[in-house]
């Protein structure tokens, strides 16, 4: 009887060593995959600071030159749209009802928007800059960001110009003594100051909306790739700092539906096309933020495949594994070492049990 406990003992302990082999076996594994990855990041980032405004900047913004003078044309289309007369649409006395809001001044003025969706973003890639050293970082953040809110403002104003929605302070604009007139058809035939009629019908979207969420978008997304807010370990807090600029945005926007500027749907429509336009400008120069290259521009990583530092990082990870496999060898060695003794301690207790029947 007691042969035979210690014949199960013996062989529940060999059992542990061979699972205990598998496991060390896997956590090599992780533990090679891991050190590939900090490897790869410490040989990427090790070029950090060698690439300035001094010495590199003329020439990369000379290989982006056609991307500049587009935005130029863009800043030109712009400016032709926003001194666009509206459509003008057809206003009856039946839907004076919803245009009959107070005409107050702006919350947050024209002059300020771009303050927001643009100085407060280059301030921030330029304190990235400051950091790094990387003039392919901040010539592409401020590129995008320019794109991202010039689109945008295209889009808004050739929709306003388009659409020519009243502003729920139309009455006012159009009748400011408060004496409504219409002509035969119906149609509003307003006595009001020529420049806040034209503005009275460029409600449809709101331009608020579309160039705050363009520009703080675009903010939003190039610090989630900077900070690796999705680098799957679980740092929920880095949310808060992305949030932070779609909350200004959203800020921003409702201020509009407050000073009876703009309709909901207005803001909302602004909001997901600023947005929208914001991501796709984004994509175009970095990586996506949930991408292990997500904290730097793809013509950095280009820049590094050129000159042959991948083949390092190739020959470095090659040593690394081969270190990894030394280390599982003498594991399983020991392991194996261990594994005979139990053999030999079994085949002992074996031979004890059949002695004993003899």
């Amino acid at each position: 009887m007691s042969s035979l406990f210690r014949r199960r003992s013996g062989f529940l302990t060999w059992f542990e060593k061979l699972k205990g082999m598998f496991h060390s076996q896997n956590a090599s594994h992780a533990l090679e995959e891991e050190l590939l990855s900090l490897q790869k990041d410490r040989m990427r980032e090790v070029h950090l600071g060698a690439h300035t405004l001094r010495s590199h900047g003329f020439q990369v913004a000379r290989t982006h030159m056609h991307d500049w003078i587009i935005l130029l044309v863009l800043g030109g289309i712009e400016i032709v749209l926003y001194v666009t007369h509206p459509f003008y649409r057809y206003v009856g006395r039946d839907m004076m009802t919803d245009l009959k809001y107070p005409l107050k001044d702006n919350t947050v003025p024209v002059w300020a928007v771009p303050l927001i969706a643009v100085l407060l973003p280059v301030l921030i890639f330029l304190f990235v800059y400051y950091r790094r050293r990387d003039v392919y970082d901040l010539h592409h953040g401020v590129l995008g960001l320019l794109y991202s809110i010039l689109i945008s403002a295209v889009l808004t104003d050739a929709i306003k110009n388009a659409v020519g929605r009243p502003r729920p302070d139309f009455y006012w604009r159009c009748f400011p003594d408060g004496k409504d007139v219409y002509d035969h058809l119906g149609n509003v035939v307003c006595h009001g100051v020529a420049s806040v009629i034209k503005e009275g019908h460029k409600s449809f979207p709101s331009g608020h909306a579309s160039w705050a969420f363009a520009g703080l978008g675009f903010l939003s997304l190039y610090l989630s790739g900077k900070i690796k807010v999705f680098d799957r370990k679980g740092h929920v807090a880095k949310l808060c700092i992305v949030i932070l600029p779609i909350l200004v945005a959203c800020l921003v926007a409702i201020s509009r539906v407050d000073d009876y500027w703009h309709h909901w749907q207005d803001v909302f429509a602004g909001g997901i096309l600023g947005l929208a336009v914001a991501t796709f400008c984004y994509l175009q120069f970095f990586p996506s933020p949930y991408s292990d290259d997500g904290w730097g521009p793809y013509e950095y990583f280009r820049m590094l495949e050129e000159r042959g530092t991948e083949p390092t990082i190739t020959v470095n990870s090659l040593n690394v594994q081969a270190m990894e496999v030394q280390v599982v060898q003498q594991q399983n060695e020991r392991n194996n070492h261990g594994s005979i003794g139990l053999s030999e301690a079994h085949d002992h207790s074996l031979d004890e049990m059949e002695s004993g029947r003899r």
